[in-house]
């Protein structure tokens, strides 16, 4: 197995905070963090206390804030807000060596374009390889060491195996896919549909309920997907339907937990107000809608998180129109 010396993390919250622990154990880990307090704080804790409180950092995990600091890269994962991503690979591009891949681990679609990350990135970077991580991964599950797999997508299949082999531990196993759209896009929608399954448990709705939602948006995402270019086994695989049986059931999971207290009858403002971490799927589920526009494919589920989030509808009505939909062949 390959050691890990030359990762570098781009972005110092939960995920990226546990993919430095993972791999603490196989070289030094260099984290870039978004401002130099932050970096002295974690530093100086040896502990993430904002985003991963309770889990010790190795003493070969290294906080920085200084681009300079990024220019022995090997292998970059990039773990920043979605929202952010484009504005922190400008800023950081001159100094992230061109031979290291970027490995993109967020999670989301940007309203400009709209754009899957992948894209985006190589829009910033285009002399950089570039890979998507995804899967059914809870941060503080592999931080604490607990099994788990996930998928490595690029559209060149030799840069997609030879990550794999390189980010492998023995806690840890990457699947190679040469469907990176395919997987960002996955990755990404399953926090829309997470959200409302949130939405449906919240509302008291049933597990009857939960169980046909999650199914349908797996078809939902599956749709979008096809008329993209994307192959349906991604959406069988750790990228789609494990991840979305992650997502849409771990009541730790920030998108099933913010569609729980919607269910609830709480505003989206008063939710996002009490928290830290970004909540992926509220950012994610306009953009899926625009993309769903211009491949003519209809994302009910997505819209129906839409409206509730925009406060047009409340959840037991949003189901009821999914209910009354016209009837389809599955």
């Amino acid at each position: 197995m390959k050691s890990s010396s030359g990762i570098t993390i781009l972005g110092a919250g939960a995920w990226g905070t546990a993919l430095a622990v993972l791999y603490a154990d196989q070289g030094p880990v260099t984290v870039w963090c978004h401002s130099p307090e932050e970096a002295q704080k974690f530093s100086a804790a040896r502990e993430n206390i904002d985003y991963l409180p309770g889990v010790p950092l190795p003493e070969n995990v290294r906080f920085v804030h200084k681009a300079a600091e990024l220019r022995n890269s090997e292998t970059i994962l990039v773990v920043t807000p979605a929202q952010h991503l484009i504005s922190v690979l400008t800023w950081l591009k001159d100094d992230l060596p061109r031979a290291a891949p970027l490995v993109i681990c967020s999670k989301g679609v940007l309203p400009e374009g709209p754009s899957l990350l992948p894209d985006a990135a190589a829009r910033v970077l285009p002399d950089h390889q570039i890979a998507v991580l995804s899967g059914p991964n809870l941060a503080p599950e592999v931080a604490r060491g607990l099994p788990a797999a996930a998928t490595i997508a690029a559209d060149d299949g030799a840069l997609a195996c030879d990550l794999a082999e390189k980010l492998r531990t023995p806690g840890f196993r990457p699947y190679a896919s040469t469907d990176m759209r395919g997987a960002a896009l996955a990755g990404a929608v399953k926090n829309v549909i997470a959200l409302a399954a949130g939405m449906v448990m919240g509302a008291g709705l049933g597990e009857n309920a939960r169980a046909a939602l999650i199914t349908r948006g797996v078809a939902e995402i599956t749709r979008l997907g096809l008329a993209m270019g994307a192959r349906a086994e991604t959406f069988m695989g750790l990228a789609g339907i494990g991840d979305v049986m992650l997502t849409c059931n771990a009541v730790t999971s920030r998108n099933f937990s913010c569609g729980f207290e919607l269910g609830r009858g709480k505003s989206i403002t008063e939710i996002l107000a009490a928290r830290k971490s970004v909540t992926e799927g509220v950012n994610t589920v306009r953009p899926a809608l625009a993309l769903g526009a211009q491949h003519s494919v209809d994302l009910p589920i997505c819209q129906a998180v839409a409206d509730v989030i925009d406060d047009k509808i409340n959840v037991g009505a949003a189901l009821a129109q999914l209910m009354a939909r016209p009837l389809k062949t599955e």
